[in-house]
């Protein structure tokens, strides 16, 4: 963004929550969290339908007040200086609210200009931006025009056009097609790389979250339930490790090569995957069982928690309503 405010300047945190608090009635929507969210860091925020993700997100961007505590944007107090807050921030809201009657690169340039780029900045930047995400040969398509996923690419271009240090990213569709989800993760992932910006994710796409995200916290029924990196939160789940294993030809049972007959077994097409805290002994002597009956295996792997499996165990698999 073009200000005073360069990224060096910028607080070690770039965004905090504090005791953030917000009610709808009698309804407690999100109670009482605190975070901080390091310069330069890609930060999930995950939680089922309805369990306070976009409410957060939108006090910490000046769009909803806190009904206590607050939110501070690379070291504003949102609700004291909320301009000072919006001038380091780019929103890609949940739904690409773009102008249906503007062009794709009319789109760029009013939003260049209400983020007070200059004028030949903003043509060079809307370049830059559409080529980024190939969207230069639509460049002149009405809004109404474009699919989900292309909408999509231009909210980002919108959002990025006045160089924010933070971007918020709030539940991206699902559904969008593979080459849109793909060009909006490696973007994403470049600019926090290359340029340091920091990024708060709101999803409850647990994959999207694993693979781009530098911690992750969980929010169950708005209260903070975990807060750590993926591995990290994978490592809690000791429960789910497992080993995979699949068998060249039939016959095989469960009580031929397992230690004990009480374990936790998920049956797949050509083997099954065996749940236990221990999965390293556990496929020794699988290995060595099958090995002393004369039977073949066809693959052995030690498989840890998915960060959906660490989700479900913290949140019980809760989905309120969104």
């Amino acid at each position: 963004m073009a200000d005073a405010f360069g990224p060096a300047s910028m607080p070690v945190d770039a965004l905090v929550a504090d005791g953030l608090t917000r009610c709808f009635g009698e309804r407690m929507a999100v109670d009482h969290v605190n975070f901080s969210v390091g310069r330069g860091e890609v930060f999930g925020f995950l939680g089922p339908n309805g369990a306070g993700k976009s409410t957060t997100a939108r006090m910490l961007t000046g769009f909803l007040a806190p009904t206590a505590g607050r939110a501070v944007v690379a070291g504003f107090d949102v609700a004291k200086s909320p301009g000072a807050a919006r001038r380091h921030i780019g929103v890609v809201p949940e739904e690409a609210n773009v102008y249906a009657d503007l062009t794709v690169r009319q789109n760029v340039l009013l939003m260049a200009e209400l983020h007070g780029v200059t004028k030949a900045q903003r043509e060079l930047r809307c370049t830059e931006l559409l080529q980024t995400f190939d969207l230069t040969a639509r460049a002149t398509q009405k809004g109404r025009e474009l699919s989900k996923g292309l909408r999509q690419r231009l909210m980002l271009c919108m959002a990025l056009v006045g160089s924010p240090q933070i971007l918020f990213l709030d539940e991206p569709p699902s559904g969008l097609d593979v080459a849109s989800t793909r060009m909006i993760h490696e973007v994403i992932s470049r600019m926090n790389r290359e340029q340091g910006m920091t990024v708060f994710l709101t999803t409850h796409n647990m994959e999207e979250a694993d693979q781009l995200c530098h911690r992750v916290a969980i929010i169950d029924r708005g209260r903070l339930a975990a807060i750590d990196t993926p591995l990290a939160l994978r490592g809690r789940v000791d429960s789910r490790r497992s080993v995979v294993v699949k068998f060249s030809g039939p016959g095989v049972g469960p009580a031929d090569v397992l230690p004990r007959p009480d374990m936790e077994i998920e049956t797949l097409v050509d083997g099954w995957r065996v749940f236990s805290p221990e999965p390293g002994p556990l496929a020794q002597h699988i290995a060595a069982r099958t090995a002393a009956l004369g039977l073949r295996i066809e693959s052995l792997n030690t498989v840890s928690p998915t960060l959906e499996e660490v989700f479900v165990s913290i949140t019980g698999g809760a989905h309120g309503h969104a």
